[in-house]
């Protein structure tokens, strides 16, 4: 390969990484706008259902198609962050071996699995799983008891 060919490949890799890394907050902030807004919806038909001459019945599956939509949402969320860490790994790796090839071998060593811990992709999925599980058990069991049971 030629020198600027390698260059703009290398310039390349790094803005698909770029892409990569904000594409995760993008996902982030479309959860977080869905979900505060179906928890919103949620409340809302717990506090108004009576008023709005709805019934108990109708107001308890509203409550469980929103967390059902919750679901969609989050699981969208988390499987967009994760194609966009195995879209990650590819680049970064793709990377090290252009760098390693110019610059010699073990200049630059590839990602690991194991320091998945440090990658703040694994604590936004963990911030999805552990607000969606919030939401799931508040409704269960404070929201839908309060309706009183099903008839």
């Amino acid at each position: 390969m030629t020198d600027e060919f390698q260059l703009e490949r290398y310039r390349y890799i790094l803005r698909q990484i770029e892409t990569t890394n904000q594409n995760t907050y993008r996902f982030l902030a479309l959860y977080q706008t869905i979900a505060t807004a179906l928890a919103t919806a949620s409340v809302a038909l717990f506090l108004g259902y009576k008023s709005w001459g709805i019934e108990q019945s109708v107001a308890h599956t509203g409550l469980t198609a929103l967390l059902l939509l919750l679901i969609v949402t989050a699981a969208f969320a988390v499987l967009l962050i994760l194609a966009g860490v195995f879209s990650w790994m590819d680049y970064r790796r793709e990377e090290c071996k252009l760098v390693n090839s110019i610059l010699g071998e073990g200049f630059r060593s590839p990602p690991r699995w194991r320091s998945l811990i440090r990658w703040y992709e694994t604590w936004i999925v963990a911030f999805i799983v552990a607000s969606m599980s919030t939401m799931w058990f508040l409704v269960v069991h404070f929201l839908m008891p309060a309706l009183g049971p099903v008839s």
